[in-house]
Order: structure tokens, then C-alpha cells, then sequence
């Protein structure tokens, strides 16, 4: 929140409608990340343990889901699949938000971010929280993190303009990836109330982070197109974009976690799975909400 008679932040250049907007947007979403603000530190009550005998992960969203081996595997199974597919979802979460935090602290108070700069502030406070706990998580009922194995991507023409837009789009990405996944979570009454309550507050606050992300991707977007983009170009942040959403997805499906879990030949699996048909809708479904945006503003077009 901006304190009282500050003078009007101003921006790279002369000021636009979509200046006022996001300014007022920035406002409003400052505002209530000041009134929703809570001290993780204190802010949860961990338990000892989780019971193992019960589901970390509603089934609906494991990697196995829709396929056959949902109904081979045993209850028992299940549950410890639902375990480690749990694990490595913080862990994800871990990875992405050091990697969105480095980034994002990369651009406060820079020319060209003079706008959403105090957001930012709230934006870096925020997720560094979410990091504590989903690692705390992690730790203290697995004894682990999953590593890092995402598929680095090539880098992006050194250009930053381009390098700022998919910086932001992936953030955006991977934010509304696993918003997906915190909502069910928090809502699946089979859950412990701890998995619950870290996804609950996991949601509140990507909700104001998924706002801000879609109004600057589409800003930084339009200036890309201002600038003059021509189709070369536009097609390769659609190919990059594409190929992020894919390796995004395909992090959910760990070899680590299938051995943890019991299942035999983690690597095997994984290519089973990722080739199955029914996972494509579930992939779909997850994904809509960030293609559906990238359609809207034009990044996508029908071949996506």
C-alpha cells in the first residue's frame, strides 16, 4: 500500500490508460495482501507426523488416474503413491518459487518495473513464505526434497523485451499450474488438515500473485507487438511457451516417486503413463485456464 501523500509512481514512460489501470489494479491488490497478511512462523501448528495409512494426495489428481494401473494397484499402494506424488508437488513448488524469487528480485526497481515495484515487495515477502513451509513439509514428514530435473530450456534471444515477457509468462504459468492443484487440495476432505491449510493459504495468496501476473504478461505482451514482432518471432515464444507447458507437466510424473512408492521401474512407468491416453484430458484440465489466457491475448493461436 502506498503510504498517505506520496507522490504518483511514475512510469518508464508517458502514462497510458493501462498505466492508470494497473496502478489502480497494483493499488487494490497491495491493499489486500496488507489486510490478508499472516506470520507463517506462527501461523501453523505441525503435527509430529502424517499418518502414512492415509491419503496425502486426492487420487484424482495422480499421475495414474484415468489409467488401468488405478485399479491394479492396492489401496495400500495408492495411498503411499499419493504420499510421494504429494512430496514432490512441494517440491516443485520449492524449486519454482527460488527460481520465480531470483527473477522477479532480479527486476525490483529497475527501469522499465518502476510500477509494479512495491508490488513486488509484497510479491518476494510472500513467496518466500510459501517456500519456508512447502520445504518445512517436506522435510519434516519425508526427510527429503526431490531434486531439481526439470528440463532446461534453450535460452531465449538476447532481447529484454523477449526475456522479460517469458520470464513473467512462465511465472504466470507455473503459478496457475499449481493453483490448479492447491484448490482441490484444500478442498478434499479426505486430506489431513495440515496438507489442507498449507494449500488453502497457498491459494489466498497466488490468487492476488495469478492477477497481477495475467494483467503484466498481457502488458508486456502488447508492448512486444508496439515494438513490431514479426511472425519468426512470434512463433518462437509460441514454440518455448509450448515446450514449457509440456516439461511443466511432465515434472509430475517422478521416477523417484514411483520407486518410493514401490512401483518397479520408475523410468518405464513414467514413458507409460505420459504416452497413456486418458492423461491427456487430465493434462488438458490442468492447463486450460493458462492456454485459455494465452489465446485470449493473442501468444497462442489456433496450432496451440
Amino acid at each position: 500500500m502506498r503510504p498517505p501523500n506520496a507522490p504518483p509512481t511514475e512510469a518508464v514512460s508517458t502514462a497510458t490508460a493501462d498505466d492508470t489501470e494497473f496502478r489502480s489494479l497494483l493499488d487494490r491488490l497491495s491493499d489486500k495482501a496488507t489486510a490478508d497478511y499472516y506470520n507463517p512462523f506462527t501461523t501453523f501448528d505441525w503435527p509430529d507426523s502424517i499418518p502414512t495409512d492415509e491419503l496425502w494426495m486426492s487420487p484424482e489428481l495422480l499421475s495414474v488416474h484415468g489409467t488401468e494401473l488405478m485399479d491394479e494397484l492396492s489401496p495400500a499402494q495408492l495411498r503411499a503413491l499419493s504420499r510421494w506424488e504429494s512430496v514432490n508437488f512441494y517440491s516443485l513448488n520449492v524449486h519454482g518459487i527460488r527460481e520465480l524469487l531470483i527473477e522477479v528480485t532480479r527486476r525490483v526497481h529497475t527501469p522499465g518495473f518502476e510500477l509494479p515495484s512495491e508490488f513486488f515487495h509484497h510479491f518476494i515477502g510472500e513467496e518466500n513464505d510459501h517456500m519456508w513451509f512447502f520445504a518445512t513439509f517436506c522435510l519434516k514428514y519425508a526427510d527429503k526434497i526431490y531434486p531439481d530435473k526439470s528440463v532446461k530450456l534453450p535460452e531465449p534471444p538476447r532481447d529484454p523485451d523477449i526475456e522479460n515477457f517469458l520470464v513473467f509468462a512462465r511465472i504466470l504459468i507455473f503459478e496457475q499450474i499449481v493453483d490448479h492443484y492447491n484448490v482441490r487440495l484444500a478442498d478434499d476432505r479426505r486430506l489431513h488438515p495440515t496438507v489442507r491449510h498449507i494449500n488453502r493459504l497457498h491459494h489466498q495468496d497466488e490468487s492476488r500473485h495469478i492477477a497481477f501476473g495475467c494483467r503484466l504478461v498481457h502488458l508486456l505482451w502488447k508492448r512486444l507487438l508496439a515494438r513490431g514482432l514479426d511472425e519468426a518471432a512470434r512463433q518462437g515464444l509460441r514454440d518455448y511457451l509450448g515446450r514449457y507447458l509440456t516439461t511443466s507437466i511432465e515434472s509430475f510424473y517422478n521416477p523417484a516417486v514411483y520407486r518410493d512408492a514401490g512401483l518397479p521401474d520408475g523410468f518405464a512407468l513414467r514413458r507409460r503413463l505420459l504416452a497413456h491416453p486418458a492423461r491427456q484430458p487430465a493434462h488438458a484440465k490442468v492447463l486450460h485456464k493458462t492456454t485459455g489466457f494465452l489465446h485470449r491475448i493473442g501468444v497462442f493461436d489456433d496450432r496451440h
